[in-house]
């Protein structure tokens, strides 16, 4: 049940970012992803394959597409992590709800930076829904900003690339059951990616 309910949302979600993205090109690719980046509820898990699929049927540029991902990225990242770094836990904890961020799970991720340091920023960019969490307890900490964003750049190109990936070819294909295939296992491993790595910082 729970995995049919997951495909069903990733696929309306699917089709409503996809007409976003036809209708603004790049500009929407480059806010999606920023927001994505800086904690607000847009899924990348659904935004970049979009991107993928729109590549591989000649509606963007891959260059351009890609460009404006990583940009957008970096923008958010970067709007967290500064807010956090000069701002401070105490100012941050106290207005969870303007950055749309789960208390409890920011402790968490805050616990497993303090064990973990730039390992945590690195790996966490690989864990979906919870990706931008990492952002502010690296400032919290006052990582150095070159460390930052080396490390979460890393792990963000491997997520980037896997994901456009995944929409540039499994997403262009002509059957229909093969799609939906796709895209149910697609959810499916992102869910077990998401529960397994929760459980391991959750212990730490």
């Amino acid at each position: 049940m729970f995995s049919s309910l997951l495909l069903n949302i990733f696929s309306l979600t699917y089709g409503a970012v996809t007409a976003l993205i036809s209708q603004y090109s790049y500009y929407a690719i480059l806010v999606l992803m920023l927001l994505e980046a800086a904690a607000f509820p847009v899924p990348s898990e659904v935004v970049l394959p979009a991107v993928g699929y729109l590549a591989a049927t000649n509606q963007l540029n891959p260059p351009l597409s890609f460009a404006a991902v990583i940009i957008g990225g970096i923008i958010g990242m970067g709007v967290d992590y500064y807010i956090a770094y000069f701002l401070g836990k105490d100012v941050v904890y106290r207005h969870l709800s303007l950055f749309h961020v789960n208390r409890e799970r920011l402790e968490a991720f805050d616990d497993w930076f303090a064990k973990n340091g730039a390992f945590a920023v690195f790996i966490t960019r690989l864990v979906p829904l919870v990706r931008a969490l990492i952002n502010f307890p690296a400032g919290f900490a006052q990582m150095p900003a070159r460390k930052f964003f080396v490390y979460s750049i890393a792990g963000t190109l491997v997520w980037d690339v896997l994901l456009i990936g995944f929409g540039y070819y499994a997403l262009s294909l002509n059957s229909f059951p093969m799609v939906i295939a796709s895209i149910f296992l697609f959810a499916l491993a992102l869910y077990a990616v998401y529960h397994f790595t929760m459980k391991r910082i959750k212990k730490k």
